[in-house]
């Protein structure tokens, strides 16, 4: 996924531990580690600003994007470039 979590990163600079960041947010330690980890579909802006207020810090630099991997085989630049070089039913143009 092109987003990634930096939570423990800013655990780390606050010298907090998660246990404590839970706590303090008011959620569960199980459900810190799945957002921490990477493995959250979603995140509701109420824990964000929770988690912003008690690491004083902004959602910036929790939160952050990254390009997927351009050059992977059967990519998305690489099937758009098929749908330029080919005509109707497929064919490759001239």
């Amino acid at each position: 996924m092109p987003i990634v979590v930096d939570i423990d990163v800013m655990l780390a600079r606050r010298k907090m531990s998660v246990g404590e960041l839970a706590d303090r947010v008011g959620i569960t330690p199980a459900n810190l580690a799945v957002l921490k980890n990477g493995r959250a579909k979603a995140v509701r802006f109420s824990t964000l600003a929770a988690l912003c207020e008690v690491l004083t810090c902004q959602p910036g630099d929790l939160l952050r994007w990254e390009a997927e991997d351009a050059e992977a085989p059967g990519g998305a630049e690489n099937a758009e470039d098929a749908a330029i070089e080919c005509g109707p039913g497929g064919r490759s143009l001239p």
